[in-house]
């Protein structure tokens, strides 16, 4: 049975090593959307302080992280969105392990977010996600958010991130 719940200090470990094999995983796949500077250690750290990173549990092990959170990055500033800049959810680090990629993990974690949202009287989620990364796309598009714009974020790569917003 899965279980989707706040995390806790003493997982830090475990989700970076999540981390670092989604980024092996990807640059595999000649998506280089993770790398050695992202997501950091401190990053990790500071979202589960903050508490806004969820973990993905089957039989005490961690398969699939998720940072919900209520901040608007800087970077999303110019992207014009559906609707107004207050009281939406950002969807961040959306990870499941590649051992278990094409199990649904993804899309439990997307329920979750979707549905604390709902929940919280959030209007819209919107997140970005790596504009070499099809897979990605199409995944959020099927469940009905519309692309808005780009985004970079140099630390990661030269390359582009689509923005994308759910209306709730």
């Amino acid at each position: 049975m899965n279980k989707i719940s706040l995390s806790e200090p003493q997982d830090l470990q475990e989700i970076k090593s999540l981390t670092e094999a989604c980024a092996v995983a990807m640059q595999e796949k000649g998506i280089f959307q993770w790398n050695e500077h992202y997501p950091s250690f401190e990053k990790l750290q500071a979202d589960i302080e903050k508490r806004e990173l969820f973990v993905l549990k089957e039989q005490d092990k961690i398969l699939g992280i998720i940072v919900l959170s209520m901040f608007m990055d800087k970077e999303y500033i110019p992207v014009h969105w559906l609707t107004k800049n207050s009281n939406n959810l950002y969807v961040h680090r959306l990870a499941v392990h590649p051992l278990v990629w094409g199990k649904g993990y993804g899309q439990k974690l997307m329920d979750f977010a979707e549905d604390y949202a709902r929940l919280n009287d959030f209007i819209s989620v919107r997140l970005d996600t790596f504009s070499k990364n099809i897979r990605n796309q199409r995944f959020y598009e099927s469940r009905g958010y519309q692309k808005l714009g780009d985004i970079y974020f140099p630390k990661q790569s030269e390359e582009s991130f689509h923005c994308y917003e759910l209306l709730l």
